[in-house]
């Protein structure tokens, strides 16, 4: 079956060029042209992956964002006019999993999707070969079920957040430079940079840490990059 996209941005040429380019490509294209709809209709037909604009009436794509990251695990690429970096972490703290700037060729768009949803997938078959409970500690980790739970409750953690904890602890013991997460986790076609792992690593921490200063779970190298600790 084709991967299922939405496109949410209210300008009506860059929706159909998107489109044009999409389903050339073998992807199944379904569209909102403003943020309340794109709401309604992520939850009501479960897209695979989702493009979603910054500037928009009714609802601004991080609201957008920040609404639909508890109800799917699907990738979400923001779209932005703007450079700065402040959009860019703006966007990743909603849940983003990547950005794109405007102006921008359909090429890098279609890369961009297709390292989105060749990683989703890769994490699909990988777990389908291995056990499916990882426990570490207090953390019980279900492969199959995308879900982590702390003393028997879930943890609600977003897809990326979910690689990022399930890489780590399959890994405990281990340090890895941002450099190298971004390659693990994000996929080596991944276009962001070392910020993105450090706004991760910090929303993923909000959430799993039950001391947030005193990290039990994903811990800092100083001057090296993050790891798990092996013994919990």
């Amino acid at each position: 079956m084709c991967a299922k996209i939405l496109v949410v941005d209210d300008e009506e040429s860059l929706v159909e060029l998107l489109r044009t380019n999409l389903e050339r490509d073998g992807y199944e294209v379904i569209s909102a042209s403003d943020g309340m709809a794109a709401i309604e209709l992520a939850e009501r037909q479960k897209p695979d992956l989702i493009l979603l604009d910054w500037m928009m009436p009714k609802m601004d794509g991080f609201e957008v964002c920040k609404r639909l990251r508890p109800k799917t695990t699907a990738p979400i690429i923001m779209v932005t006019a703007k450079g700065e970096e402040i959009d860019k972490v703006l966007g990743l703290e909603m849940g983003a999993d990547d950005y794109i700037t405007k102006p921008f060729s359909p090429r890098e768009v279609l890369a961009r999707v297709r390292a989105q949803l060749r990683r989703n997938t890769y994490v699909d078959k990988d777990t389908s070969v291995k056990e499916n409970i990882l426990r570490i500690g207090d953390l019980e980790i279900d492969k199959a079920a995308y879900q982590i739970r702390r003393d028997g409750k879930d943890v609600d953690l977003t897809f990326r957040e979910f690689q990022l904890v399930l890489f780590l602890a399959e890994n405990a013991g281990q340090v890895f430079s941002r450099e190298s997460l971004l390659e693990h986790v994000w996929g080596y076609e991944y276009f962001g940079d070392v910020r993105t792992v450090d706004v991760t690593v910090r929303r993923t921490r909000e959430k799993l840490e039950p001391d947030q200063k005193n990290y039990k779970y994903i811990l800092t190298k100083r001057g090296v990059g993050y790891y798990f600790e092996r013994e919990q």
